[in-house]
């Protein structure tokens, strides 16, 4: 994990700093900049999310399907949680903080805003950061790798009727067209150009073209990656000012879904008998989201001034802090996890199957 990556909330907090003063002090560029949409689709903001976007689907090998069925324990809870777990608990969360509990100390306009930005942030799977958090604690890689891989699958599929289902039962009115545009431009069309370019690289010059690619790549992604922050913040910057503790109230529920959503994914794991080196990585994707995408599909649904941008955004903020903690808890336990009886039964039993092998 690069320096870089590991202060990413610290650069987050001074991109925060930086948007509310730009937007304070030049309010007449960043409505130029926001004007500048094709079908409610902001140029400049599409740019810098294909820059966030293609370098991390650049990483995914689509042929590591082939290797789910090694850990389908493992893939099966990683599966439970991303798509039948975290949406609907962030959805649940985020009814009862923002729409119950907080509701009287965030803007009344906002709220249906802001919840549709937490179900948004918690609607798809890590990507990316997912390989960082799984090699901190040491996790088995094809495993973390094929269970990506099938997530960007079911992702390209499921986003959209998920995200739909859900603002629909927050009485949100869902902007179907928006979002499907949102689905075929952010998840479907970078998905295709990433994996011919992939491709192209490894039969040019092999996994060493693929790296010096992704080395170059890489601090463009985090560079776009900020600068959306920036024109996010220019945009939200009044609103903050007029109310401070937005962004603290919105990182209430997101923090509570991530260690409830790793812990069940790690409990369910050592239940199912799996190794630590897969309930690791398990955990870890189904606590951890694509913010990337979320942050792009909340400006394309709701626009920079919505609600919905900023709760993405406070993603970002608490990511790797939060993950992090995650990573810790997941090392610091393995001993506990490796006494179940579950584990222990299937380690001895592949013990016996490889000495019956010899």
């Amino acid at each position: 994990m690069s320096a870089f990556e590991r202060y990413l909330s610290f650069w987050v907090l001074l991109c925060i700093a930086a948007g509310v003063a730009l937007g304070h002090f030049f309010p007449n560029l960043f409505q130029l900049i926001g004007g500048a949409e094709i079908a409610r689709v902001n140029l400049p903001v599409a740019a810098l999310i294909w820059l966030m976007i293609v370098p991390m689907l650049l990483k995914i090998d689509f042929s590591a399907l082939s290797r789910v069925a090694e850990h389908w324990r493992g893939i099966g809870v990683t599966l439970f949680i991303n798509w039948a777990i975290k949406p609907f608990s962030m959805a649940l969360l985020g009814w009862l903080f923002i729409g119950g509990l907080f509701r009287p100390y965030l803007p009344a306009d906002q709220i249906d805003s802001y919840i549709a930005g937490l179900i948004l942030l918690a609607a798809a799977p890590c990507t990316a950061m997912v390989f960082v958090w799984s090699n901190l604690c040491r996790g088995e890689p094809h495993f973390t790798l094929s269970q990506v891989a099938l997530n960007d699958v079911i992702m390209i599929v499921a986003f959209a009727p998920i995200v739909g289902l859900l603002l629909g039962l927050s009485s949100i009115a869902v902007p179907w067209q928006t979002l499907l545009l949102s689905v075929a431009l952010y998840i479907v069309a970078p998905v295709l150009v990433a994996q011919l370019v992939r491709r192209a690289l490894i039969a040019g010059g092999g996994e060493a073209a693929l790296r010096r690619l992704l080395e170059t790549l890489q601090p463009l992604s985090l560079v776009a990656l900020l600068a959306t922050l920036v024109l996010l913040f220019g945009f939200q910057g009044e609103q903050i000012l007029a109310q401070p503790l937005v962004i603290a109230l919105l990182a209430v529920p997101i923090t509570i879904q991530v260690y409830f959503n790793a812990g069940l994914a790690y409990l369910l794991n050592r239940i199912a008998g799996e190794a630590h080196c897969v309930a690791g990585p398990s955990a870890l994707i189904g606590a951890s989201n694509f913010f990337e995408l979320a942050v792009a599909a909340a400006i394309g649904l709701f626009g920079f001034h919505s609600g919905a941008a900023l709760a993405t955004v406070v993603g970002v903020l608490i990511e790797v802090p939060v993950m992090l903690s995650v990573v810790h808890i997941v090392n610091g336990t393995r001993g506990w996890y490796e006494a179940g009886a579950a584990v222990k039964a299937r380690v001895a039993a592949e013990v016996l199957r490889g000495g019956a092998r010899g």
